[in-house]
């Protein structure tokens, strides 16, 4: 299928449904484009070709993408029969026992994977550069990181291999490589989509999964297949209204927007973010919005004081977990110098300590709540600066605040939605100068998706990014 790359995943399977291609010819076309591409992307770190060869063989069903190539990022997305080392040689080489839910509804949904995704070590940074796998690549200049943590997944669907591919966000690990590459990525809201049958949450409500798409109605079809209770999940979130892919296609009546100029420490943008807010305000006015300057009231060195030991105790929780299983004593050769230092300060968090760093987060969680009574959403910056530069962070630092200091300085905004278990989604407006996209994100109140994917196709019909291509494309 000689444009196969043009098609987002929607109109790959309307391909497939009347009868001018086939699931065997797309999975080839995207066997084809991983060989000759991910020699300099470095974005799929396993291949599973004969996997999805075998799937195509059996009925596929009719969901939204029969038939459509996909990738399973290297954390989360569990496959049966698949390995997930989440970038670290500490975990085993050794296959999943069974598919997660969401890879059970990714498959019923008719996608089929060929393989899993780079990610940086133990999905901690917002760069995907592990020492397992070596650095991903952005395709829009081989130079710049994908961004992180779902680098390789970003990587693999900017450059046209696969029109969407498997994220998860625990900090902005689905928005910040959508920035960086250009695509469509929406942190659903907290509980949306299960973790189970292996996990109820992680580290309490922060890690949510999604994809990362090249378009808005991919995006939010993905959003109504996987989405939903299921049996033993601790909680979950209120029901849509409406379908997402109907949402996607509706304009929202007239929303009051507030828009960030300088981020919650205060200190201004970087120019290339300031005339992307600035890019995306005014487009927004344009669609009949009302824009204002504004951002909620928030005490960052007490959400970033709180939200660390929250972060580094869960990576202690994995890290130890895995060597209950495994037998396996954690050595400080065995990692990263980041993920070491991470790993020593969250094994130091005491439960209290635990404990007050959520009723701290839930008590700005309700400040935030509050101000959006009077928002219907607030873009902000996705990033703080135009994607990194490879090895542009030092991930063998051991120093804590060396460490985490300049890390937290370029996410400045997408942890904090983490912490509230707001949706928030990053749409591709803007590239700058030197041709590197530089991500928006919109942030919704609890539950409303649905809102922030009708403001998206709004503005993907507005101002459309699809024709706009990276330096390395299929």
């Amino acid at each position: 299928m000689k444009d196969y790359s043009a098609h987002d995943g929607l109109s790959l399977a309307q391909a497939v449904r009347e009868g001018r291609t086939s699931p065997e010819a797309l999975i080839e076309a995207a066997i084809e484009r991983i060989e000759a591409l991910n020699p300099k992307l470095n974005a799929v770190i396993a291949k599973t070709y004969e996997m999805a060869r075998g799937r195509v063989k059996r009925p596929l069903g009719n969901g939204p993408f029969t038939g459509v190539p996909f990738l399973l990022k290297d954390i989360g997305g569990f496959q049966k029969g698949v390995a997930t080392r989440q970038g670290s040689g500490f975990p085993p080489d050794a296959p999943s026992p069974h598919d997660s839910f969401l890879t059970e509804k990714f498959e019923a949904a008719g996608l089929i994977s060929l393989g899993k995704t780079n990610v940086p070590e133990f999905g901690l940074l917002p760069i995907t550069e592990s020492t397992l796998y070596g650095p991903a690549r952005n395709p829009w200049n081989l130079d710049h990181t994908p961004g992180g943590s779902s680098g390789g997944s970003a990587a693999a669907v900017a450059a046209g291999i696969v029109p969407l591919a498997h994220a998860n966000d625990g900090g902005g690990s689905i928005r910040i490589p959508a920035a960086s590459c250009g695509l469509v990525g929406l942190k659903p809201t907290r509980g949306r989509i299960s973790l189970g049958p292996d996990l109820g949450d992680i580290t309490g409500g922060l890690v949510n999964d999604g994809v990362v798409s090249r378009s808005v109605r991919d995006t939010a079809a993905a959003l109504d297949a996987t989405h939903g209770y299921m049996p033993g999940d601790p909680y979950t979130a209120p029901p849509p209204p409406m379908p997402y892919a109907k949402a996607a296609q509706e304009a929202p009546q007239r929303l009051r927007i507030a828009f960030a100029v300088k981020d919650l420490s205060g200190r201004d943008f970087h120019p290339d973010v300031a005339a992307a807010v600035q890019e995306a305000a005014r487009i927004c006015e344009r669609q009949g919005h009302q824009i204002e300057e504004a951002s909620p009231k928030v005490d960052m060195a007490l959400v970033a004081g709180a939200f660390m030991p929250l972060w580094g105790s869960g990576l202690a929780m994995l890290i130890d977990g895995m060597a209950m299983l495994t037998g396996r004593e954690p050595r400080q050769q065995d990692f990263q110098g980041l993920s070491w230092t991470t790993y020593q300060f969250g094994r130091s968090i005491t439960a209290a300590q635990y404990q007050t760093c959520w009723m701290l987060l839930q008590r700005a969680a309700r400040d935030i709540a509050h101000w959006h009574e009077h928002y219907d959403v607030w873009l902000t910056p996705t990033l703080g600066s135009p994607p990194a530069r490879i090895h542009q962070f030092n991930v063998q630092e051991t120093d804590m605040e060396k460490a985490w200091a300049p890390i937290i300085d370029y996410v400045p905004f997408t942890a904090m939605q983490n912490a509230t278990g707001q949706p928030a989604i990053n749409v591709p407006l803007h590239w700058n100068a030197d041709g590197l996209p530089i991500g928006t994100q919109f942030v919704g109140r609890y539950g409303e998706e649905h809102l922030l994917l009708s403001l998206a196709g709004q503005l993907e019909r507005a101002h459309p990014w699809g024709t706009r291509k990276p330096a390395l494309w299929a």
